[in-house]
């Protein structure tokens, strides 16, 4: 394809115009996805998620059954935030390393054990009758398992330049079918003996209330364990098996000399040579990104399950649990069929600005729906309307996840440090996440108990952190640089 254009020139007295050519470089033809390996990966990135979500529906009864909070309904939400912000934590303080681990064993080995301590999280989970032992149990999830900066690396070790929108869509798909089956397992499987006491007749059920959800979602995490163990392939380059082994001496003496190069220059790699703007700027807006989204996945449940006298909508956990589950299939679907065409139409760093002014709204939606509350008394279709309102801006705002994560990889100067700029990533994430629940919660909870700003201040902090990272977008690149030459 070629363009022209006229330039003036004299020659023997007479201006002749001078066509000027120039060849523009045609597009690379897309690379297709590996489909087993993607899909073992969008398996195991399903189950996490799931079972992680599971406890949503019914952690805020949990902790006023354990008497933790002595019957005050508004500090249920200090507790809650408490258990997610440990969790985040312990995570914070060993992705990284899980991280950089994998550039050295391998990603495969690190995603197993990320597995195995998710599901003797999760059965421990089932069995705690106390504070601490939730706690314990959820900071064991964290500790023990870097999964979330690990499978953002094998995606970026899957796709090129040519697919990176394509793959990267599909992981906020996938965390929005785990949204979906998280949230349903949780809300439908709680206290079996209120809904099956036939079935359930056994005093076990009784002590343990909320054991079988938990056995549930550790069973997907023992499934996603045994198809990675069997049929993953190793993306890591010097642990993973050549495909062919002819080649000629020369050729298998540069190979050899490429990888003693990339071992050498991840060995040698200091963290504080990575932080620079181009890479800093991506990490920023995707640390913000997380911690308002974990403060936005805090407050939902929250809103709610608190009784509508102090603002909220005073659902059951079953409602609670199928309007997630129903958010989350839909937010998955969208994700799935439209964002890598959306990120290919507008580009991904307008696509994320777009994304992330929608957090205003977001936000203006809970005290609206509390107003409507107040004033009608009951939760009708006005009300419903304004849910679904909220889920389409939810599905808006989660877009820029995927582009946030595809200037992430992007931003990685070589590819034998993607494992230490997506550890860098997913720690900041991670302390982002780790702050979020605790201050969130705990702020939505002194805001009502002492009706700061009408019971609304969480809001309007929100709102302001939520400028910060639309500044935060304005600095991204303009495109995602090529790095497959």
């Amino acid at each position: 394809m070629v363009t022209s254009s006229g330039s003036p020139r004299i020659a023997n007295g007479e201006t002749i115009v001078m066509p000027l050519v120039r060849a523009t470089v045609p597009r690379k033809p897309k690379t297709p996805l590996p489909q087993l390996q993607t899909g073992l990966l969008l398996m195991l990135e399903i189950a996490e998620i799931a079972a992680s979500m599971s406890i949503y529906p019914y952690i805020n009864q949990l902790i006023t059954e354990i008497g933790i909070t002595r019957g005050d309904d508004a500090a249920v939400g200090y507790y809650v935030g408490l258990i997610d912000s440990l969790f985040y934590l312990a995570q914070a303080l060993t992705v990284l390393g899980w991280s950089r681990l994998s550039d050295h064993i391998g990603r495969k080995p690190v995603l197993l054990i990320g597995l195995t301590g998710a599901c003797i999280s999760m059965i421990c989970f089932g069995f705690s009758t106390a504070f601490w032992s939730l706690v314990m149990s959820r900071c064991m999830w964290g500790v023990l398992n870097g999964n979330i900066g690990v499978m953002r690396i094998v995606m970026g070790e899957l796709t090129d330049s040519t697919n990176m929108a394509q793959g990267f869509a599909l992981l906020p798909m996938a965390w929005s079918i785990g949204c979906f089956a998280g949230p349903l397992m949780g809300g439908m499987l709680a206290r079996p003996q209120d809904h099956w006491p036939k079935l359930f007749i056994n005093p076990f059920w009784g002590t343990y209330p909320y054991f079988l959800a938990c056995a549930l979602s550790a069973s997907l995490l023992l499934l996603a364990f045994f198809m990675l163990l069997y049929f993953l392939e190793e993306t890591l380059s010097s642990k993973r098996r050549p495909r062919s082994t002819i080649a000629t001496p020369s050729v298998s003496r540069g190979i050899n000399d490429q990888e003693a190069f990339v071992q050498q220059s991840t060995t040698d790699t200091l963290l504080w040579s990575l932080l620079t703007p181009t890479i800093v700027i991506p990490i920023a807006s995707y640390a913000m990104l997380s911690f308002l989204d974990v403060s936005f996945r805090a407050l939902m449940p929250l809103f709610l399950s608190t009784p509508t006298h102090l603002g909220g909508m005073g659902l059951t956990p079953s409602s609670i649990g199928l309007w997630l589950a129903f958010s989350g299939i839909v937010d998955g679907l969208f994700q799935a069929l439209f964002l890598a065409k959306i990120v290919d139409w507008v580009g991904p760093k307008h696509l994320f600005c777009v994304s992330v002014s929608c957090f205003t709204p977001l936000m203006v939606a809970f005290p609206m729906m509390s107003w409507l509350v107040h004033t009608r008394g009951m939760v009708d279709h006005a009300i419903m309307y304004a849910l679904l309102g909220q889920l389409i801006l939810t599905v808006t705002w989660d877009m820029a996840f995927a582009t946030a994560l595809m200037f992430v990889t992007a931003s990685a100067p070589a590819k034998n440090v993607l494992g230490v700029v997506n550890g860098l990533c997913q720690t900041s994430a991670s302390i982002a996440r780790a702050l979020g629940p605790a201050l969130t919660t705990s702020l939505f909870a002194f805001s009502k108990k002492h009706n700061i700003l009408n019971g609304n201040a969480v809001y309007v902090v929100l709102i302001i952190l939520s400028g910060v990272l639309r500044w935060l977008g304005s600095q991204l690149p303009d495109e995602v640089q090529d790095r497959d030459e």
